[in-house]
């Protein structure tokens, strides 16, 4: 039997959301292989909607909006009862294969329209800069842009994804701030050298934002499934990710059998184990892990228990410290 799902209030907001959120990138259908099918994708949403997940991170980059789509068709009339995160600043070149990031105020206005109509609602709940901007347009502008989006009632909350500590700093100090999104894993670590210090300062009690951890599992890496070298179809991004390439993978996935080792011991799968993980560390809200179909959410769910278990902790602790990048 699942332990029932836990809640946080993000600070500065009033939206309280579940600890782990459904991130949708690859119900999106692009870039994540030949075996990514709506009707499975409409399953796996549901069946999180039904173990307690009331955030679901979706994004226009994500199968060119499909994502969407595939949320409001799950969701039906329960999309008013979730929160739903989206993001702004895809700007896609003629090919549509290829996206920079434009947060010009015109764009992010076009931006936000167009995700406010392939989901059907007249306000976002939180609408997120997707990464910083290649067109040279000013944080403090965009910024603004986003607070009169706020002011009209388009959007009810914005964050920042991807931004460096410098900017988070800054954007903190202009106050308003309800998220920040980062990659954050037992063997992705960046967050911890200067991030970490913004969001939650040594003299403070609480953090200064609520942080979405993605990319908790390193796309597949920790889920424990992979125990020979993979091959992915050249429609499956993580085809071109060095990670799953020859020594490098075969490094970490020595590291990866200590994972499966405590998962045997404390019987939980290792999802749950490393999102579990990535959870337990303070200055982290939620994380954001991605699913096909219904059996992966059901693993991924357990890891808000698994953070609260500090027996479990203890040992991942010890696991994450014996990683070698």
């Amino acid at each position: 039997m699942l332990a029932p799902m836990r809640y946080v209030t993000l600070p500065n907001t009033d939206l309280e959301v579940s600890e782990v959120g459904f991130g949708a990138w690859a119900v999106g259908g692009k870039w994540w292989g030949d075996d990514v099918r709506d009707e499975d994708s409409v399953a796996a949403v549901r069946r999180a909607l039904e173990l307690g997940v009331t955030l679901f991170d979706t994004a226009p980059l994500y199968g060119h909006g499909h994502a969407d789509e595939v949320l409001r068709r799950a969701l039906g009339k329960r999309l008013s009862e979730v929160t739903v995160a989206t993001k702004v600043g895809v700007r896609w070149d003629s090919s549509g294969e290829h996206a920079q990031s434009d947060l010009s105020p015109t764009f992010v206005r076009e931006d936000c329209e167009a995700s406010l109509r392939r989901l059907g609602v007249e306000t976002l709940d939180l609408l997120q800069v997707h990464w910083p901007c290649e067109q040279d347009t000013p944080l403090t502008e965009t910024l603004e842009t986003l607070r009169a989006l706020k002011r009209e009632g388009k959007i009810r909350h914005f964050g920042l994804c991807n931004y460096g500590a410098e900017e988070l700093t800054r954007a903190l100090e202009a106050g308003d701030l309800g998220a920040f999104q980062t990659p954050y894993s037992m063997i992705r670590r960046e967050f911890d050298e200067a991030l970490a210090g913004v969001v939650l300062p040594a003299d403070a009690e609480t953090a200064r934002v609520g942080v979405f951890a993605y990319e908790t599992l390193a796309r597949g890496l920790l889920s424990g499934k992979f125990r020979s070298l993979p091959r992915f179809p050249k429609s499956d991004l993580r085809a071109r990710d060095p990670r799953f390439w020859g020594t490098r993978f075969f490094r970490t996935s020595r590291w990866v059998d200590l994972l499966r080792q405590a998962s045997v011991r404390v019987g939980e799968p290792p999802t749950a184990l490393a999102a579990g993980w990535a959870l337990s560390r303070p200055a982290i809200s939620v994380v954001l892990v991605g699913a096909k179909r219904p059996a992966q959410v059901e693993q991924n769910v357990r890891a808000s228990d698994a953070a609260a278990r500090p027996e479990i902790i203890h040992l991942l602790d010890r696991v994450a410290a014996a990683y070698r990048g």
